[in-house]
């Protein structure tokens, strides 16, 4: 792996509570900032997956919905009203 440096600016008070920091963990704080580096790389990864997996279905309920594949209000009450009755009935017969 080929390393190279990253230089940037920070007010020196920051630094040196940072510095603190990375010394009460044993590390020193280029440690610390290539660690931060990494967990956000994979943080965003992570959110940019979701994001994917999310409109991926977005777009396959509204499919469902333009190919008619949909429950009407009414089918879905009627549904879970069997659901109720059978639940109440097993819990009739536990009792």
């Amino acid at each position: 792996m080929t390393e190279s440096t990253f230089t940037f600016r920070v007010d020196e008070d920051l630094k040196h509570q940072f510095a603190e920091i990375a010394k009460s963990k044993d590390r020193t704080g280029a440690q610390l900032l290539r660690d931060f580096m990494r967990e956000t790389i994979a943080k965003q990864q992570e959110e940019a997956e979701y994001d994917a997996w999310f409109r991926a279905k977005v777009q396959q309920g509204l499919d469902d919905v333009a190919a008619g594949r949909v429950y009407s209000n009414e089918e879905i009450k009627e549904y879970f009203a069997k659901v109720r009755a059978e639940l109440l009935e097993r819990e009739d017969a536990d009792a």
